[in-house]
């Protein structure tokens, strides 16, 4: 058991580890083609942090697991909402003073209700992929118009440096990029492959449903990525960012990575475990949506604290409701 861990941690570490190495790589290419930062910003950095997600999900669905691939996308959201979000601001406190976050933050929660929608009959197959791609299209078009907008009034919304994490420097060589863009293509079908048989061996020792799984272990591991941004976001005191980088991630999550598994493995799924879940995320929605719009649109470390405990809470009914079904 041990062993199994061992290589599910590695895995993951694997995972994260080559996701970012392709994003940097992506960022270099973007810049190299003169796409605006704002570009650069929502679709590379915000949702490119959900690219683990993604590739678990899609393993998970070619190997006839769309369970885990179910929960891995709902538990990851809720994780950014609840989680990350609090320990961003128990770092330090979040200030909402962009037009474009008062504003993407309704279009979070119109987008997690039309998948709760989409997938509200337990069945998971291609109309529902194509409807679940289509919100996430239009949802990153309208997020890239209200940047844009706002970049023509203020002449700069996410200025390059808000990629620092990638280390990007002012002129990167595109061969180097290239050199990782590779070897990050190279890595991740290995790390997923090792998570999907280490995560199936830990479900059969001990009879754990794929959707559990999903909702905890990979939900938690898969946003490392986006807590790391988060805590370097939030001790830079780059509120925006930090914020921006959950929103994105969300939508991402709740539209083309829900939405791969039905593309790939059209499936039905227990719609009484999915509908629990899926409520506590309305819920956790509303709530993160309320703090940060609030009278004083400000999440301070007593909300952050508030919504930790939110997670700690759901994650242990979970457990508590595992164990006495089974």
């Amino acid at each position: 058991m041990l062993i199994t861990l061992s290589l599910l941690i590695v895995g993951l570490m694997l995972l994260v580890y080559a996701s970012d190495r392709l994003v940097y790589g992506a960022s270099v290419f973007a810049q190299s083609l003169k796409l605006p930062p704002a570009v650069i910003g929502i679709v590379i950095v915000g949702m490119g942090t959900s690219l683990p997600e993604l590739f678990v999900a899609t393993d998970a669905a070619i190997h006839n697991l769309p369970e885990i691939a179910i929960g891995t996308a709902i538990g990851s959201s809720l994780t950014n909402l609840l989680l990350i979000a609090g320990i961003g601001a128990m770092i330090y406190p979040m200030n909402i003073q962009s037009a474009v976050l008062k504003k993407e933050l309704p279009l979070m929660i119109i987008v997690i209700l039309l998948a709760g929608l989409v997938v509200s009959n337990s069945h998971l197959g291609l109309r529902e992929g194509c409807l679940l791609f289509f919100i996430g299209f239009a949802s990153l078009f309208l997020m890239i118009k209200m940047l844009h907008k706002t970049l023509t009034q203020v002449r700069h919304v996410l200025p390059l440096e808000t990629l620092s994490r990638f280390e990007l420097q002012t002129n990167p060589r595109n061969s180097v990029a290239l050199f990782w863009v590779v070897i990050a293509l190279l890595i991740i079908p290995v790390a997923t492959r090792m998570i999907i048989d280490n995560v199936f061996i830990i479900m059969q020792q001990y009879h754990l449903s794929g959707f559990l799984v999903g909702l905890t272990l990979l939900s938690i591991g898969t946003s490392l990525p986006e807590l790391a941004t988060t805590v370097v976001a939030a001790l830079r005191r780059e509120n925006e960012l930090a914020l921006g980088n959950i929103i994105g991630a969300n939508i991402f999550n709740l539209t083309f990575v829900l939405g791969m598994p039905a593309l790939l493995s059209p499936s039905t799924f227990n719609m009484q475990a999915f509908y629990f879940s899926f409520t506590v995320l309305v819920v956790a929605g509303l709530l993160f949506s309320l703090f940060s719009l609030g009278r004083k649109q400000r999440l301070n470390r007593g909300k952050g604290i508030f919504l930790l405990v939110c997670f700690i809470v759901y994650i242990t009914v979970l457990c508590v409701a595992h164990s006495l079904l089974t």
